[in-house]
């Protein structure tokens, strides 16, 4: 209220109903999508399935793209953390570091070990000198 003077006047609440990114199916839905997401990913073993569309609902589709196979997602750092989520984690979500993929976003971080969380560790740094490499 303090601001409205200098940004404007602000407009209705609007997100007490609004469902979060990916999360525009039913409450009772989660199943149902889980389904869908097996269908249109047939390799998806029925835990990934399940854990992505927790995760990720809707966009899951997003994080899969074309992947016909688990070798389309690339590489696997362990507990099923693949290189395809991780860089859907970065580029849609600004997820920077191994620790918040593992522990913030996936907690996948439960499940490596620590060789598996220096792959990664190596992995991220590796996108994050590509990305300030292609904003100059």
């Amino acid at each position: 209220e303090k601001i409205e003077g200098f940004l404007g006047k602000r407009g209705k609440p609007w997100t007490a109903n609004a469902p979060l990114p990916g999360g525009d199916f039913p409450a009772t839905g989660f199943d149902a999508e889980v389904a869908k997401l097996k269908t249109a990913y047939p390799f998806l073993d029925a835990r990934l399935a399940r854990r992505l569309t927790r995760l990720y609902g809707t966009r899951a589709r997003m994080l899969l793209g074309l992947a016909k196979s688990n070798v389309d997602l690339g590489r696997n750092f362990g507990a099923d953390l693949y290189e395809a989520e991780v860089r859907y984690l970065v580029q849609n979500e600004w997820a920077v570091t191994s620790e918040d993929v593992l522990w913030r976003r996936t907690k996948r971080g439960l499940h490596l070990s620590r060789e598996q969380v220096a792959a990664l560790d190596e992995f991220m740094h590796g996108i994050s000198r590509r990305h300030v490499a292609a904003a100059e």
